[in-house]
């Protein structure tokens, strides 16, 4: 069976949702409100697939097509509208996902509490057998293991940015090479085991406080 393919005209829905990355296809009927928020670590990329809307972004309006894409960096305030009389279909994509993905605002120009919304939001199923203090200690777990992986890589940085050094001053580029990737390794570690933090604390987060009301 080959890979999934999805199709805007019929898909509208999360296509896929990890820490990494969150996408879907999203349609916006006309007249609905566009309220402004932002994302406290996620960049936002739109890309108009049917229709016009507008967008403001960070205080500058702009008029988007079929075709045209804009980005919403980490805490520029966004909001977007549908234009005309047809409902506009975009893609979405936050980078990374982890919860609470949008920060909304008082007229104050302060920050609202934060707002974790449903696992259902998101399309996601989760495994319900698995208790609040199941996850909980495996969220505790696994930033024990990023503390630890982290010290890891500190270890790794140091000794092999000296060998990096000492091959650059020779002009030893297989030894520079060598050391550059060594980093590398140390740095994907420790990006993999933030990740599965992740994982868990998006599992967790919600089930809390919101989704026991």
């Amino acid at each position: 069976m080959g890979f999934p393919v999805y199709d805007f005209r019929t898909d509208i829905r999360h296509l896929v949702v990890t820490p990494e990355i969150r996408a879907r296809f999203l349609k916006i009927e006309p007249g609905a409100p566009g309220g402004f928020h932002s994302h406290d670590l996620g960049q936002e990329i739109f890309l108009i697939m049917s229709g016009r809307c507008e967008f403001t972004i960070d205080g500058e309006t702009e008029i988007l097509e079929p075709g045209q894409a804009c980005i919403a960096l980490v805490d520029q305030k966004h909001s977007v509208r549908a234009l005309d009389d047809k409902p506009v279909v975009m893609y979405l994509s936050v980078t990374p996902h982890i919860l609470p993905t949008h920060t909304f605002w008082n007229e104050d120009g302060s920050k609202k509490p934060p707002l974790f919304a449903p696992h259902n939001a998101y399309d996601v199923e989760i495994d319900r057998s698995v208790s609040d203090h199941q996850l909980l200690a495996r969220q505790l777990d696994a930033l024990q293991q990023v503390a630890s992986v982290a010290h890891k890589a500190v270890e790794v940085q140091v000794e092999q940015a000296a060998l990096y050094r000492e091959a650059i001053g020779h002009q030893d580029m297989e030894a520079a090479t060598a050391a550059r990737n060594t980093m590398w390794a140390a740095v994907s570690a420790l990006h993999t085991q933030l990740f599965a933090m992740d994982a868990i604390w998006n599992e967790l987060a919600p089930r809390m406080i919101e989704e026991r009301q």
